[in-house]
């Protein structure tokens, strides 16, 4: 069963976002999705000091089972992008929560953020599309 940590927030896309020090968002896709896609083959990403938009897409997740768009839970310019996911995309199989995390994001507004999904409504969510 998937699991939602209490430090994160959610969207609709099935993306979390994780507040870090200096309006940083760190940003990844949810055990939900995890689940759904399979293993996963290939996370396309953007390059650092790429600007995104909230709900926009920002990149490609490939599985075995289908190709997926990832889209920004937050507004702003990419600062980071996990590279570790170009050689080990499994890293969002085995820890998508951590390890594989995939964009650091310096959000353009705060606000955004707390717009999110707490755990619990995502959790919610979730159980009304299964």
């Amino acid at each position: 069963m998937a699991q939602y940590p209490s430090d994160l927030r959610y969207t609709k896309d099935h993306e979390w976002a994780r507040l870090l020090d200096d309006g940083i968002a760190e940003v990844g896709v949810t055990s939900y999705a995890v689940e759904q896609l399979g293993d996963v083959t290939l996370v396309d990403l953007p390059e650092a000091g790429s600007d995104v938009q909230a709900h926009e897409r920002f990149g490609d997740i490939e599985s075995v089972k289908t190709v997926s768009e990832l889209f920004a839970p937050v507004s702003g310019e990419i600062v980071e992008v996990n590279d570790e996911l170009e050689g080990s995309p499994e890293l969002v199989n085995e820890a998508p929560y951590d390890k594989g995390w995939m964009v650091r994001i310096k959000m353009n507004d705060p606000a955004e953020f707390e717009s999110l999904m707490e755990p619990p409504g995502y959790e919610d969510f979730v159980s009304k599309i299964e």
